[in-house]
């Protein structure tokens, strides 16, 4: 990462809540701004570039689901839901509206640092173009190509708009085609999760990214394979 202080919106009508992730926060060095409510939350969201935002689900006015679906129609800021203990269906809502990842409440302020740095860490472009595969590298396939440099994907010849999170994926999968990865190996490479990672997390994100391709390209969504039993692979048509 660069020496700029990354900027994170936390989100939570409990002042109690916010207070806490600000000084844990602030300890890591990351400058913390903070809403209450769901609207003041989408209308700091869209006038800024945060590099992050920690999002209750169970906000006033409009919810933390519909305040990520808003969002999610014009920018792609990483964002980790905060859920209520047994609310699986609102976790389940939030990845579908383009959530990245869930803590679920009561947290431990140390998974909270370690889900923000490892989704910071996958997300942030620099972080990620100096993986082994080189930048200027484009990954061509017959109906699906990645732009590596320019982070973008082109499915059928029309361009699919993905969150930092399903790109990740679907570009990790690329570059080892007709590999199959189990749903552990995702998590911890994709979401660098050792310790926290929910296997629904990566099963959500598959359904999500295949859904955005097929509205472009049925045969490009039909090269993300499941493997039954052992997890997933981006096969190359024969």
């Amino acid at each position: 990462m660069s020496d700029r202080k990354m900027t994170i919106l936390v989100v939570d009508d409990e002042e109690r809540i916010r207070r806490l992730l600000r000084m844990y926060l602030e300890k890591e060095n990351f400058t913390i701004e903070e809403a209450e409510d769901g609207e003041s939350a989408l209308k700091k969201a869209l006038e800024t570039d945060y590099d992050l935002i920690l999002l209750d689900i169970m906000l006033p006015g409009i919810d933390g689901n519909e305040v990520c679906a808003r969002l999610r129609q014009v920018k792609s800021t990483p964002v980790i839901m905060l859920t209520a203990k047994g609310e699986e269906t609102n976790r389940v809502q939030g990845f579908e509206v383009g959530a990245d990842d869930y803590v679920v409440k009561p947290f431990s302020p140390r998974e909270v640092i370690y889900r923000v740095k490892a989704i910071l860490r996958r997300s942030s472009v620099t972080a990620y173009l100096s993986k082994e595969v080189n930048s200027s590298n484009n990954i061509v396939f017959p109906n699906l190509v990645i732009e590596h440099d320019a982070h973008r994907v082109t499915a059928g010849g029309q361009e699919v708009a993905l969150t930092p999170k399903e790109y990740e994926l679907l570009h990790y999968l690329a570059v080892s085609p007709d590999k199959v990865f189990s749903r552990e190996e995702l998590l911890k490479d994709v979401w660098n999760y050792e310790f926290f990672g929910d296997l629904r997390t990566v099963d959500t994100h598959v359904k999500r990214l295949r859904e955005k391709l097929n509205k472009v390209s049925p045969d490009a969504a039909s090269m993300i394979t499941t493997v039954w039993g052992v997890g997933y692979k981006l096969e190359v048509p024969k």
